[in-house]
């Protein structure tokens, strides 16, 4: 056991030498690893270690000796206690070197094929970018109201103020609805006995259409002063088009329920993508940047080249967005997705685009892949991969590697499982490019696109 050096509560100055997966800054005290949360490569500054692990330990910024010439001041109040964008103190181009050089060092590690990583593609306004918000709503320190965001790593909520990243439409109803709460002395959930009724409020609103949803979560059946709401809402925002109760009755983290309750409107609003018209729900999974995926979904289908005697496998297809984006040049394409709800809009997506060459199943990705290869003999010529962040099951990986597919498109919002995924393809599949997408700007999130193609098949 090698004696660590570094202590707990002791100022140190150190050098930045990298930037880790979540941005932070990462320093070496006699070859013994700091993570420094704000600091960026090349940078000297005094730390604080808060806390002391077997291998690694924990520094907080006290001052800064040197400054990099990529860092900015940040352009945003709540920015150090919210950690929503937590790389908002770097230059928005520098972020994209640091998302890139991420993903390499991923791939240095675990990879065979040293592949170089592309540039990634960074969003030219990477302001207000997102169409959903969800607040969380509840009793602040002073025993009032408030309605915010969670501190990081807390359940304290942070009073809304303006978010750089959330569409600016979408604030204003969440507060309008908010001081109608308050208002009408509607009860507000306390998490810790478990009482009262509003949870959250949650806002979709779709880019190209400007149709909002309004969702509120609640801990009950029933919302006083509802048809009330519902009255000034839509008068004071005529493009809301559906408000919905969501019933979330459980004592989770989980912010959504499983019931949904539509009050106005059919429950759902319409958006635009690319050439297609996509129908939102509550529960079903839309990008929240849809500027970025349409960018995301083109470079999948242009990598992936299909042509139409290819059939496809979507895995993962949420809504259905890339299904129907790849059905354009594929003979027929299969999409799947556990969330029953999500099947169900990705076939009214199907039939309101008027494509006849798509087939969503819900169920099990695991399960259902298999029963398509094994039970149905349906082999795909390509399949498109866009899990969740866990990445892919051993099994979904062995049909595939079983089967052997010409190509393989594997979208992820989890560089590390991505690249640990790739590795298990190695041995049959050349990957032929790592594509990462800024689709979260001044997060240390990144989306990547790589592409595998069967090695005896070019």
């Amino acid at each position: 056991m090698r004696n660590i050096t570094v202590e707990k509560n002791k100022i140190y100055v150190v050098d930045i030498i990298d930037n880790g997966i979540e941005g932070e800054g990462i320093a070496k005290i006699d070859n013994f690893t700091i993570f420094i949360p704000g600091a960026i490569m090349g940078e000297k500054v005094k730390i604080l270690i808060v806390k002391v692990l077997a291998s690694y330990a924990y520094g907080k910024i006290i001052e800064i000796v040197e400054k990099a010439n990529k860092r900015v001041e940040p352009d945003c109040t709540t920015y150090k206690r919210c950690g929503g964008c937590n790389l908002r103190h770097i230059d928005y181009d520098e972020t994209l070197n640091i998302k890139a050089k991420t993903v390499q060092n991923l791939v240095e590690k675990t990879l065979r094929n040293k592949i170089k990583v592309d540039t990634t593609l960074g969003m030219g306004n990477p302001y207000h970018y997102r169409n959903k918000a969800q607040y969380p709503v509840g009793i602040g320190k002073d025993g009032k109201p408030v309605i915010g965001v969670f501190a990081k790593r807390t359940h304290e909520i942070i009073p809304m103020e303006k978010c750089l990243i959330q569409d600016e439409r979408v604030e204003k109803v969440a507060k309008f609805t908010f001081e109608f709460v308050k208002k009408n002395n509607i009860s507000i959930y306390n998490e810790k006995t478990q009482k009262g009724i509003l949870r959250h409020i949650v806002i979709k609103i779709a880019k190209q259409t400007e149709e909002i949803m309004v969702i509120l979560v609640i801990n009950g059946e029933t919302l006083k002063d509802e048809e009330k709401l519902v009255e000034v809402l839509i008068n004071k925002f005529p493009n809301i088009k559906t408000i919905v109760k969501n019933i979330n009755k459980k004592n989770t983290n989980v912010i959504l329920g499983d019931k949904n309750v539509s009050i106005y409107g059919d429950g759902y609003v319409i958006d635009i993508l690319g050439e297609y018209t996509f129908k939102i729900s509550p529960l079903s999974f839309y990008q929240v940047n849809p500027v970025q995926a349409e960018a995301l979904y083109n470079i999948g289908v242009e990598e992936a080249k299909i042509t139409k005697e290819d059939v496809v496998f979507d895995l993962y297809c949420g809504v259905g967005t890339i299904s129907i984006f790849m059905s354009k040049y594929a003979k027929k394409v299969y999409g799947i997705e556990i969330v029953e709800e999500a099947i169900e809009m990705a076939k009214e997506n199907a039939r309101i685009n008027n494509i006849k060459n798509t087939e969503f199943i819900a169920g099990d990705v695991q399960l259902i892949l298999d029963d398509l290869i094994n039970k149905k003999n349906i082999i795909p010529d390509i399949i498109m991969i866009d899990p969740p962040r866990k990445g892919l099951d051993k099994i979904s990986i062995e049909d595939i590697l079983k089967i052997k597919p010409k190509k393989l498109v594997y979208i992820s919002c989890n560089p590390a499982t991505l690249v640990r995924d790739l590795a298990t393809f190695e041995g049959l599949y050349n990957i032929k490019k790592i594509k990462p997408v800024d689709m979260f700007p001044f997060t240390s999130h990144v989306e990547c696109v790589a592409l595998l193609e069967l090695k005896n098949c070019q």
